[in-house]
């Protein structure tokens, strides 16, 4: 899989798939520029590096009845053309397949939809052109709505989820959010606490904890079959 750009992996996690211990691959590359990745270091897709895919492979046909899942994340997994063959080589390992996305490339999305089992797809600010735009630092809103409704409409398992950083969206903004996701029909949604990246010296604890607010917890624990913020 000589094509296929990996910036890094985790061999074993129990958070980055529901309910199944799984090893990541972070893919490289990622068209978005979000404030509050902690990626960042993997976002060009050109950047250089000595991973060998083969030498991955090896270690996951080792862990074959140990690790349940193996999860493609990233940067942006979807900037890869290859990356249905290189689902397709784990997957004939018996793994089940999870997937992180912003959903940047819904027809990307579409093409590789039959080989996955479950996805999280990062839902970044509410459902509006410019302050989608101010997070990713492109117009992509469209992209992620039609993401969004192919996962609705498929049968794969899926979640959303947004990291709610306080610097570029408030508790009302969350709230908008959730009721966006609702009135689409989408079932799982968690708040992830934003982790303040290392150049970020001002937002504390505090500023991270307040924006849950009490009514934003009570809509979505009413209105979501599966609803928690992880910290």
């Amino acid at each position: 899989m000589s094509e296929i750009k990996v910036g890094g992996v985790e061999k074993f996690s129990a958070v980055d798939f529901p309910e199944k211990l799984t090893a990541v691959v972070f893919m490289q590359g990622c068209p978005w520029k979000c404030p509050f990745c902690h990626n960042a270091s993997i976002r060009d897709l050109n950047q250089e590096n000595d991973f060998s895919w083969e030498l991955w492979m090896n270690f996951l046909r080792s862990r074959v009845g140990k690790l349940d899942a193996v999860t493609f994340s990233g940067g942006e997994p979807l900037m890869q053309d290859c990356l249905s063959d290189a689902i397709s080589e784990v997957k004939d390992l018996g793994f089940a397949i999870g997937l992180h996305t912003g959903g940047y490339r819904p027809k990307h999305l579409e093409k590789i939809l039959p080989l996955v089992d479950w996805v999280g797809l990062d839902i970044k600010a509410p459902f509006e052109v410019e302050p989608y735009q101010n997070i990713v630092g492109v117009n992509h809103l469209a992209q992620v709505e039609q993401s969004l409704d192919l996962l609705i409409q498929s049968k794969v398992d899926f979640e959303c989820r947004t990291t709610c950083d306080p610097r570029f969206l408030t508790s009302k903004d969350l709230l908008k959010i959730a009721k966006s996701l609702k009135a689409k029909g989408v079932k799982k949604y968690f708040l992830q606490k934003y982790r303040p990246i290392e150049s970020d010296k001002t937002t504390t604890d505090s500023d991270c904890e307040n924006i849950f607010s009490a009514d934003l917890i009570e809509y979505c624990k009413n209105n979501f079959e599966k609803f928690d913020i992880r910290r």
